[in-house]
Parts: structure tokens; C-alpha cells; sequence
């Protein structure tokens, strides 16, 4: 399920309260034991350890560090071509549905950015799958993404060209890291 907001555009993220902008680093999750934690419960919505099942779980993390603003849920889809978002998640303290505001701006692109890399490894050329989780969001990256509202499998499933996916790829910076968790 496509959840993020899309609110800045911002080649690291940008820290709400002072501005500064902050690297950000790209880790992949193996360990179901690692994946426990964010759950239900504490606000990230799925238990994301059961995703590990069918998909590659990455973290978005301050450069650095295991302190995780984010996670996404990918797999290949040789039936659209594309890289398939299973589930992209902006941590809780990033998600103003659940705490009110955020700590961070960016996290949104940074996680379809990170979709369009997988896309180019799986070879679909940065073209991106799946369901928004409702209409507004799918608007909402129709506007902001070019992305195609198809609607077939899910009444809010988009598709974003191999273009357009190659150009969210090209705004955000972050570094790939080899370290798998």
C-alpha cells in the first residue's frame, strides 16, 4: 500500500524544526528478527516482518546510523513491467496522521526514489506499481509523479512510466550501502 506523502521535493531530507538538511542512506532488511519491532503496535502500520515473505524490505536511515525514517516493501512485477510497492511507510514520528507532525520532510520521494533503483536492477527502467491507499493519494501522485491511475487489480492502483520513475530516481540523494541488516 502506497501511504506516503509526497511534501517537498528535496534531494536529502530536511529536518522540520531547524531547516538543516540531513544525508540519508539506503539499507536492506533481511532478518525477520530486525523487522519484529516495527509492527502494529508501535505505529508502523503492518507487521513488516511478514512482508519479507514475497518482497526486498529497505530502510530509509540517516546517514550513519539505524535510525529509520522510513521502509518499503518491493518486488519485481514481470506482468506491469515493474518494480511493485507492496508497502511504503514514513516512520510515526515522520507521519502526521499518527503523531500530530513530522520530524522530517522528504521521506515520501526518498522511498519512491529508492523503488526506481529497484526497478532499473530488476530491468524495468525505473517503471513503478501499486496501490495507493486511497483516492486522495492517488491523486495525489498522478499530480506529482505523472503517475497513470489504471485501476484494475485495486480501485486505486497507478502505474508511473519508466521516464517519470527515472526522473524521481535523478532528484533524490542518498547513498546505497552494501550493509544488510
Amino acid at each position: 500500500m502506497l501511504t506516503a506523502w509526497i511534501d517537498t521535493m528535496t534531494p536529502c531530507l530536511k529536518d522540520k524544526r531547524t531547516g538543516e538538511l540531513v544525508d540519508t542512506e539506503v539499507i536492506r532488511i533481511k532478518r525477520a528478527s530486525f523487522l519484529r519491532k516495527y509492527n502494529k503496535k508501535n505505529g508502523w502500520y503492518v507487521n513488516w516482518h511478514e512482508l519479507l515473505k514475497e518482497n526486498e524490505i529497505y530502510a530509509l536511515v540517516i546517514h550513519g546510523s539505524v535510525d529509520i525514517q522510513g521502509l518499503l516493501a518491493v518486488r519485481p512485477d514481470e506482468t506491469m513491467a515493474s518494480a511493485f510497492v507492496t508497502w511504503m511507510y514514513a516512520s510515526p514520528e515522520n507521519n502526521p496522521e499518527f503523531t500530530g507532525e513530522k520530524k522530517y520532510e522528504g521521506i515520501g520521494g526518498h522511498l519512491f526514489a529508492i523503488a526506481a533503483q529497484r526497478s532499473f536492477d530488476y530491468g524495468f527502467q525505473g517503471a513503478i506499481s501499486g496501490f495507493a491507499a486511497d483516492r486522495k493519494l492517488m491523486n495525489h501522485y498522478c499530480s506529482v509523479f505523472n503517475a497513470e491511475p489504471i485501476c484494475m487489480l485495486h480501485p486505486y492502483q497507478i502505474f508511473i512510466s519508466e521516464t517519470d520513475g527515472a526522473q524521481i530516481k535523478e532528484v533524490y540523494d542518498y547513498e546505497w550501502t552494501d550493509e544488510i541488516i
